[in-house]
C-alpha cells in the first residue's frame, strides 16, 4: 500500500474525532501564525503614528483581496483534489493540483501589476483620508511584490490540507508568519525604514513562505505538480469555480466589507480608521483559531463524502461544531472583559482610537461564538461540491447583510453605528445558514 493510499485508508477508516483534532492541530497552528502578519504590522507601526496605523487597516482590504484569490484556487483545486483522493483516482487529483496552483500563480501575478498602476487609485478608493493616504501608498506599493507569492503560497497550503500533509503546510506559512515577526522591529526600528520596513518584512517572509510549501509538495510524497498537468480545458475551470466560488466570496466580500467600513468611519477621522482596524486584526486572530480547526474537519469531510460514507461526514460535523463553539466562547469572554487592554497593546498614546476600539470589540465578543455555524456550514457544503447553497451562506455575513448594515447604521445611530454593524450581520447570518445546513445534514442523513 503506498503512502497516500494508507493516509486514504486512515481518514476514511480511523475514529473522525481523533482525526479532525489530529488534522486540525496543525492548521489551526499556520492559521494562528498567519494572523500575526498582519497584527505584528499593527503593533509596530502604530509606534508611528495614528495616520500610519490607519493605514494599515486600509491596504488590509487589499491584501484580503489578495488572499480571496488564493483561497479561490487553493480551495477550488483542493475540494476537488480530496474527493478524487477519497474516490482513489490520483492522476486526476494531480492535474487539479497543478492546474490551481499555476493559476494562482498568474492572477498573483495580475494583482501586481494592477496594484503598481493604480495605487494612488486605490488607496483612495480604500478609504484613506488625506492624512492616511501618504502612508497606505508607500506600504501597498511594497505589499503587491508579494502578491505572486502569497496567492501562491495559499494555494499550495489548501492542496497540501486537502491531501493529509498538513504538517508541511503549518511548516511553511508558520516560519513565514515567525520570519515577519522578527523582521517588522529590525526593519522598522532598526533599519528606521518607516511602514515601508514592515511591507519589505511581509513580501520576504511571504518568499521564504512559498518556497517552503512548494518543497512541502515534493516533500510529502503525494501528488505531484507539473506544468505539463496545466489544464485550460473548461471542465477544469469550471471545477475550480465550483469549489472555489465559496472562497471567494467570502474572502473578497470581506475586503469589499473593510472598503465600506473605512469609508464609513472616515467622518470620524482617522482615530475611527485605526481602532476599527485593529478591532479587525484582533477578532481576526479568534476567527483564525475556528476556521483552523474547521480546515483540520476538511479532509475528512471530502474523503469520506468522496467514499459515500455520509454518516462519518455528519458525525464530524457535530464534533467539529462542539468544539469550536466552545472555543469562540471562552475567546469572547477574554475578549469582553479585557477589551480596553487589547486594543490599547496596538495604539497606547491615542485615547480616542482605545475608546472607540473598546466598545467595537466588545459588541463584536457578543456574536462571535455564533460564527462557529456560519464557517463550518459554509465549509460543508463548499467541501461536499454544494456550490450555490455554499455561496450563498459565504455572501451572507460580510456581503448581504454587513455592507447594508454598515452603510444604513451609521446614518441612524452615528459612531455607534459603525461599531454595531458586525454583530447585527452575525445575527442575520446565522438566522439565514441555520436552515440551509440543516436540510443538507438531513439530506445526507436519508442518503446514508
Amino acid at each position: 500500500m503506498t503512502e497516500q493510499q494508507e493516509k486514504i485508508e486512515k481518514l476514511t477508516g480511523q475514529p473522525v474525532e481523533g482525526l479532525i483534532a489530529r488534522m486540525a492541530v496543525p492548521t489551526i497552528i499556520s492559521m494562528l501564525i498567519t494572523s500575526f502578519y498582519n497584527m505584528a504590522d499593527s503593533y509596530f507601526v502604530g509606534n508611528l503614528g495614528t495616520s500610519a496605523s490607519g493605514a494599515i487597516g486600509v491596504v488590509f482590504s487589499l491584501m484580503a483581496l489578495i488572499q480571496a484569490v488564493g483561497f479561490f484556487f487553493g480551495h477550488g483545486s483542493g475540494n476537488f483534489v480530496s474527493r478524487k483522493l477519497g474516490a482513489q483516482r490520483l492522476e486526476e487529483a494531480s492535474v487539479m493540483a497543478s492546474t490551481g496552483f499555476f493559476y494562482s500563480l498568474m492572477a498573483g501575478t495580475v494583482i501586481l501589476a494592477a496594484g503598481e498602476i493604480f495605487s494612488h487609485d486605490l488607496a483612495r478608493m480604500l478609504g484613506a483620508t488625506e492624512t492616511i493616504r501618504p502612508y497606505a501608498v508607500e506600504y501597498m506599493r511594497i505589499i503587491v511584490l508579494g502578491a505572486p507569492f502569497m496567492t501562491s503560497s495559499l494555494s499550495l497550503n489548501n492542496q497540501l490540507r486537502f491531501e493529509g500533509s498538513a504538517f508541511y503546510g503549518m511548516i511553511g506559512m508558520g516560519t513565514g508568519a515567525v520570519l515577519n515577526i522578527f523582521l517588522d522591529p529590525l526593519f522598522i526600528n532598526g533599519f528606521h525604514m518607516g511602514i515601508s520596513g514592515a511591507a519589505w518584512a511581509t513580501v520576504i517572509s511571504q518568499c521564504v513562505s512559498f518556497c517552503l510549501l512548494l518543497a512541502g509538495t515534493f516533500r510529502g510524497g503525494n501528488i505531484r505538480l507539473s506544468i505539463r498537468r496545466l489544464q485550460f480545458k473548461p471542465f477544469w475551470i469550471r471545477q475550480i469555480c465550483a469549489g472555489g466560488l465559496p472562497s471567494l466570496l467570502r474572502q473578497g466580500l470581506n475586503s469589499l466589507a473593510t472598503i465600506f467600513l473605512n469609508q464609513m468611519a472616515k467622518p470620524y477621522g482617522d482615530p475611527a480608521i485605526a481602532a476599527m482596524s485593529i478591532v479587525s486584526r484582533i477578532t481576526f486572530f479568534a476567527s483564525a483559531a475556528l476556521i483552523g480547526f474547521c480546515q483540520g474537519f476538511q479532509p475528512v469531510c471530502g474523503m469520506n463524502y468522496g467514499a459515500g460514507k455520509y454518516d462519518r461526514v455528519r458525525r464530524a460535523f457535530w464534533f467539529t461544531l462542539r468544539v469550536t463553539a466552545i472555543m469562540l466562547l471562552v475567546m469572547a469572554v477574554i475578549g469582553f472583559l479585557f477589551a480596553p487592554q487589547l486594543v490599547w497593546l496596538f495604539r497606547k498614546d491615542d485615547p480616542a482610537v482605545v475608546a472607540i476600539g473598546t466598545v467595537a470589540l466588545r459588541c463584536q465578543c457578543v456574536t462571535l461564538p455564533l460564527t462557529s455555524w456560519i464557517i463550518l456550514s459554509n465549509m460543508t457544503l463548499q467541501t461536499t461540491g454544494n456550490t450555490v447553497p455554499a455561496s450563498i451562506v459565504a455572501a451572507a455575513r460580510q456581503g448581504m447583510f454587513f455592507i447594508p448594515a454598515v452603510l444604513i447604521l451609521p446614518r441612524i445611530l452615528g459612531l455607534t453605528g459603525v461599531q454595531l454593524s458586525q454583530s447585527v450581520a452575525d445575527v442575520c447570518a446565522l438566522c439565514l445558514s441555520l436552515p440551509v445546513m440543516l436540510k443538507e445534514l438531513k439530506r445526507m442523513k436519508m442518503k446514508g
